[in-house]
């Protein structure tokens, strides 16, 4: 049913996910289930922006725990053990969230480092699977990687709309190689959580819609700063962010 799987994944793969700090995988879910679950990403974003000006930008967190039809994707089988073979240690489920840049939307979401915004230590492996819903040409506002930059495991968290925020931090990282990859829908890029990475505008006349899973080692312990998923928890410094909200894969 799956172009890739688990069980399919190669050691080449894996050994290059690991030296890049980024893979596309093809086929991760069926094109049936990307075009099901794109409308319903979309019905879920219009409930939840309902009443607001249209966003040019929507991100919905930890959507799986309120939509049942997200919930299916967000703990979907193929996608959590796929990540685990990459990461190559057990793993649990961070947040999710949809990410949808509607129609001739002309901003970036500029070069940035994912983990420097996470309450997190001791999760060396935390990678994202960023799912297409839709065909995303380059056009439509797929994306794009800095290979190699999750080796720079220091750097304070970056300014998503300052296409010149992660460079003043780490300059090196500016003439390294970039690559741009446009996927199929049901395709999947997995990106470690310190890879650079960033979104080019969506010039079509269509919605680019994503949903993304993020995944974290499950000896992840918190660390005291604001998060929307843990601020209201009350964890304590060093406590292991664990339990229901967060399930293992």
């Amino acid at each position: 049913m799956y172009q890739t799987t688990p069980d399919t994944i190669s050691d080449e793969t894996i050994s290059q996910f690991k030296q890049r700090g980024f893979i596309k995988i093809p086929g991760v879910i069926s094109k049936e289930e990307a075009a099901h679950f794109h409308d319903a990403a979309l019905e879920a974003s219009a409930r939840v922006d309902q009443g607001r000006d249209r966003p040019v930008f929507s991100q919905h967190v930890n959507v799986w725990r309120e939509d049942e039809t997200m919930r299916a994707l967000t703990l979907h089988k193929n996608v959590g053990g796929v990540a685990q073979r990459l990461a190559g240690v057990p793993m649990r489920l961070w947040h999710d969230h949809i990410l949808i840049k509607q129609p001739n939307n002309q901003v970036a979401t500029e070069f940035h480092q994912d983990q420097p915004y996470w309450p997190h230590a001791h999760s060396p492996n935390a990678l994202s699977a960023w799912i297409a819903l839709c065909d995303v040409p380059v056009e439509r506002g797929c994306m794009s990687f800095i290979a190699g930059s999750h080796q720079h495991t220091d750097l304070t968290a970056q300014n998503l709309l300052d296409g010149r925020d992660l460079f003043g931090k780490c300059p090196d990282l500016e003439y390294e190689e970039r690559v741009t990859l446009p996927l199929k829908a049901g395709d999947c890029t997995f990106h470690h959580a310190r890879c650079a990475h960033m979104a080019v505008p969506n010039q079509t006349d269509r919605p680019r819609v994503a949903h993304v899973v993020i995944f974290m080692d499950q000896t992840t312990t918190y660390v005291e700063k604001n998060h929307v998923v843990t601020d209201p928890l009350d964890l304590q410094e060093g406590q292991r962010i664990e339990g229901e909200l967060f399930p293992a894969v």
